[in-house]
C-alpha cells in the first residue's frame, strides 16, 4: 500500500475516534430548557461514569423543575438539588456516600474554563477521593485572569500540596508524636514536626504540581474561568450553545446564601436525538 495513502487513512481513522479510543462514538448532548432560555451541553465520552449517570438522571426527570439553587457571580451556577427526604420519624435522610460517583478527573485535558460542566461534591475532609454527587452539577462562568494572577495561583497550588503532604506525614507519625507529648518532650516534638514539614516541602519541590499549560493560560486570559478548582472536581462536559443564558442566570439577584431571590429553574432536560 502507498505509504502516503496509509498515513492518510490513519489520520481519518483518528479523526473519527473519541477521546476514549472508541472509533466513531458520538458524544451525547443534552438540552436544558430553563426559565432564562436554553442551554445545550455536550457530555464527554472519557468520563463515562459521569456521562451515564447524567443521562440517567435526565431520562428519569431528575432535573425537570429543579432550581438553580446556588449562583455566585464571576464563578458558577449550580443546580440538581433534590427535595429533602425524611424517614419514618420525620428526620432528614442524608445523602448516602455509597451513591457518590468515583472521580474521573481528566486533567489537564479538561479544566475550569468558562462554559465547562462539572460535578459538585463534598469537601476533602469527608471525601478525600473527590467522589462526585450523583445529582448536583455546576456550569463555570468565572472571570478573566492575567499572567501575574495565574503565576500566583500556581504558587498557591504548590504551597497547598506541601501542606496536604505535611498533614499526611503528621497522621502517619501520630503514635510517635503522641508519645513525645506524653513524655513532655517539647523539644523532640518540635523537632519531629519541623522535620516532617521540611520533608513535605522538599518532596513537593522535587515533584511540584504541573503548571498551567499554554492552552489553559490562553483560555483563562481570553475567556476566563475558575482555575483554582482545576484537578479537584470532575469536569464531564461543556456548554456548546446557550452561554448567554448561563450568564443571564448568573446575573440574577441572590440572598446571603447565594440562592436566587427570584426562582430560576430548569424547566425540562432531555437528550438531544
Amino acid at each position: 500500500m502507498n505509504t502516503k495513502l496509509l498515513i492518510g487513512c490513519c489520520i481519518i481513522l483518528f479523526t473519527f475516534m473519541s477521546c476514549n479510543g472508541q472509533p466513531g462514538e458520538k458524544e451525547t448532548e443534552v438540552m436544558l430548557e430553563t426559565t432564562a432560555g436554553n442551554i445545550r451541553i455536550k457530555l464527554y465520552n472519557d468520563t463515562p461514569l459521569h456521562r451515564d449517570n447524567f443521562i440517567k438522571n435526565v431520562k428519569d426527570g431528575k432535573y425537570d423543575g429543579v432550581m438553580w439553587h446556588r449562583i455566585i457571580r464571576n464563578f458558577m451556577i449550580q443546580t440538581g438539588e433534590q427535595p429533602l427526604q425524611f424517614d419514618a420519624d420525620g428526620d432528614t435522610i442524608t445523602a448516602d456516600p455509597s451513591e457518590w460517583i468515583p472521580s474521573e478527573i481528566v486533567y489537564p485535558n479538561y479544566y475550569h474554563k468558562r462554559g465547562m460542566v462539572a460535578a459538585a461534591r463534598e469537601g476533602d475532609d469527608v471525601n478525600p477521593k473527590k467522589k462526585s454527587d450523583h445529582y448536583q452539577f455546576y456550569i463555570v462562568t468565572g472571570r478573566i485572569f492575567n499572567d501575574d494572577q495565574l503565576r500566583e495561583l500556581n504558587a498557591a497550588r504548590t504551597q497547598q500540596a506541601a501542606e496536604l503532604l505535611y498533614a499526611k506525614r503528621v497522621e502517619e507519625n501520630a503514635e510517635k508524636l503522641e508519645a513525645l507529648r506524653k513524655e513532655r518532650d517539647n523539644k523532640g516534638l518540635s523537632n519531629l514536626l519541623e522535620d516532617l514539614h521540611d520533608e513535605a516541602v522538599y518532596e513537593v519541590s522535587e515533584n511540584p504540581p504541573a503548571p498551567f499549560t499554554e492552552q489553559q493560560v490562553r483560555d483563562y486570559r481570553t475567556y476566563g474561568g475558575a482555575p483554582w478548582l482545576d484537578g479537584e472536581y470532575t469536569v464531564f462536559g461543556e456548554v456548546v450553545e446557550g452561554m448567554k443564558t448561563v450568564l443571564t442566570i448568573e446575573k440574577t439577584r441572590v440572598d446571603g446564601n447565594n440562592r436566587p431571590v427570584k426562582e430560576m429553574k430548569v424547566l425540562k432536560a432531555y437528550v438531544v436525538e
